[in-house]
């Protein structure tokens, strides 16, 4: 698969491509061509959601919000699932996802929470390439982009 149209929306291009394919891979799709539970992106997913609140609150804080209350609230409103989920699916994620059959049959990306945790493993895969700033960019551009 060529991610040229992806990085060209995310502002990033990956150093290491294994890790965005490693990102892209769901587990039921890993379990149909044998390919090791490492390499899906369930790990990802999770990284990604903590790299995205880190990098979320650490622009709220640099506008110069300082309230632990404003801080919360205005993170929850800028990562929820519905926001999270909006621009994996403006990115259009799940095309470039490797699905498993019975995914493909369910069309299960149209769950809020499977297309949010797609945008949460590319943010976990570009920690992992180019750490926090490679993070950023993607979600600074991301944010620009619907701004």
């Amino acid at each position: 698969m060529t991610y040229t149209k992806l990085y060209d929306k995310i502002g990033y291009t990956f150093k290491n491509e294994e890790y965005l394919n490693h990102a892209m891979t769901r587990t039921a799709y890993a379990r149909e061509h044998e390919i090791p539970m490492s390499e899906t992106m369930d790990s990802f997913a999770v990284l990604g959601d903590a790299v995205l609140d880190l990098v979320v609150i650490r622009e709220i804080i640099a506008d110069g919000e300082y309230d632990k209350g404003e801080i919360t609230r205005k993170k929850i409103d800028s990562v929820n699932m519905t926001v999270v989920r909006k621009i994996a699916e403006e990115l259009d994620l799940p095309s470039y996802m490797r699905w498993g059959k019975g995914e493909i049959r369910m069309q299960i990306w149209t769950s809020g929470r499977v297309s949010a945790e797609c945008f949460e493993a590319l943010v976990g895969a570009a920690y992992m390439d180019g750490g926090i700033d490679a993070a950023a960019k993607i979600i600074g551009t991301v944010r620009h982009t619907r701004a």
